[in-house]
C-alpha cells in the first residue's frame, strides 16, 4: 500500500513537446526533488526531448545527476569562494554573480548572472567595467537574468531584459547567449527579433514539468478503516470523536510531505479571509487534509504521522474499504512518492 504518483505519460510528454515548440533552445530545469518526479526521471525526459543542457540547483545535484544525463549541466546556485569542493566533470557550467566569483573560477565554464528586479543576486551595472579583465581567464557561456513571477508595478519584463542587453552591449561584453527565466513565449520572440545576433535560452522547470495539472495525480491507499462512535477516544493524543464515523488510515505522512506547506503570498480580501479562517480552525485542532473521499476533502483526525495519515470520515459518507485509493491534492515540489506509475 503506497502513496502513488500516477502519470498520464502520453499527455505529460505531449505537454513537454508543446512547451519546447514555444521556447526554441529550451533549457529544462531539474532541481530540488525533481519537481516531484525525481532527478533520474527528469534526466530521462530531458534526454528524450533532445536537450543539450540541463539546469540543476546545486553542485550536489549536479554530482548526482551527471550519471543520468549525458549533456552539459548548468548549476543555478552561484559560485562562492570557500564553498565545499564537489568533483564535477568539465561539462558542468557554473553560474557566477560577482566579480570575485569570476576570478575564483579560472579555466571554468561560466554563466554570469546579472541583477534583476528580483534583487536576489547578480552582477550590478557598476561591476561591468571590471568584467573585461575578469572574463579573460574563464570560458564564458553567456549571461543570465532571473526575472520575478509577478510585476505588481506594471513594468514590462521584456523592457527589463532590453535594459540589460543595452548595458552589456555598451560595455562591449560578448552577447552571444542570454539565459532567461519567467518569460512568456511571445516575450521571448520579441527579444529574439530585436537581438537576432544573440541566442536567447529560456530556463524552464515548473511550466515544463507541471504545466498540465491533469496529466498527474497523487493517490493514497487506504490501509485500515475503524468505525468510531461520538465520544470514542483515539490516536496518539486520545482525542474524542466529535461524531459517529470512520477513522481512515491512508498511506502518506510527513516523510512524504503530507501536512507540509510552503508560505503563500496572499493578494486580495477573499484569500486573506480564507487564511484567517484556516488559522482559526487549526487552533481547535481542525485541519483539512489533502485527501479526497466521496467528493470532499476530508479532515485530519489528528496531525499526520511519519508515513500515514489518519482521516475522519463522517458516517453519512460512503465507508472506505482497505485497498481503496484517495486522490490527494499535494504540491509536487514538497512531496516524495513511494512509487510512480505510468498509465
Amino acid at each position: 500500500m503506497a502513496l502513488t504518483l500516477y502519470v498520464d505519460t502520453a499527455r505529460w510528454r505531449a505537454h513537454h513537446k508543446h512547451v519546447q515548440e514555444q521556447f526554441p533552445g529550451l533549457v529544462p530545469v531539474c532541481k530540488g526533488n525533481g519537481y516531484g518526479f525525481g532527478h533520474e526521471r527528469l534526466a530521462e525526459e530531458a534526454t528524450r526531448l533532445g536537450a543539450d543542457l540541463l539546469a540543476v540547483g546545486t553542485t550536489y545535484e549536479a554530482a548526482r545527476i551527471k550519471d543520468y544525463f549525458g549533456g552539459d549541466l548548468l548549476v543555478l546556485t552561484p559560485y562562492r569562494r570557500g564553498e565545499e569542493p564537489v568533483p564535477l566533470p568539465d561539462r558542468v557550467v557554473r553560474s557566477v554573480s560577482s566579480i570575485d566569483g569570476v576570478y575564483g573560477l579560472v579555466g571554468a565554464r561560466v554563466v554570469i548572472e546579472v541583477m534583476s528586479s528580483m534583487k536576489r543576486h547578480g552582477i550590478s551595472e557598476q561591476d561591468l567595467p571590471q568584467l573585461h579583465q575578469a572574463i579573460e581567464n574563464v570560458r564564458l557561456e553567456g549571461f543570465a537574468i532571473h526575472l520575478p513571477l509577478d510585476r505588481t508595478d506594471g513594468s514590462d519584463a521584456v523592457e527589463e531584459v532590453i535594459g540589460w542587453m543595452d548595458r552589456l552591449r555598451a560595455a562591449r561584453l560578448p552577447l552571444h547567449t542570454m539565459f532567461v527565466s519567467h518569460l512568456k513565449a511571445d516575450e521571448l520572440a520579441r527579444l529574439q527579433q530585436q537581438f537576432p545576433q544573440t541566442r536567447f535560452r529560456a530556463r524552464i522547470g515548473t511550466r515544463l514539468w507541471l504545466g498540465d495539472h491533469d496529466a498527474t495525480e497523487y493517490h493514497g491507499a487506504v490501509l485500515d478503516v475503524t468505525r468510531v462512535a461520538k465520544g470514542d477516544r483515539f490516536g496518539y493524543r486520545q482525542q474524542k470523536a466529535a461524531s459517529d464515523g470512520f477513522l481512515v488510515v491512508v498511506a502518506g505522512g510527513t516523510s512524504h510531505g503530507v501536512g507540509l506547506e510552503a508560505p503563500k503570498a496572499l493578494h486580495g480580501v477573499m484569500p486573506r479571509a480564507k487564511g484567517v479562517a484556516r488559522a482559526g480552525l487549526a487552533t481547535v485542532n481542525r485541519n483539512l487534509s489533502p485527501f479526497v473521499w466521496g467528493g470532499k476533502q476530508r479532515w485530519f483526525a489528528e496531525p499526520p504521522h511519519m508515513q500515514v495519515s489518519i482521516l475522519f470520515v463522517p458516517s453519512d459518507a460512503p465507508e472506505p474499504k482497505v485497498g481503496d485509493e484517495l486522490v490527494a491534492h499535494l504540491r509536487h515540489t514538497t512531496t516524495q512518492f513511494d512509487r510512480i506509475v505510468d498509465r
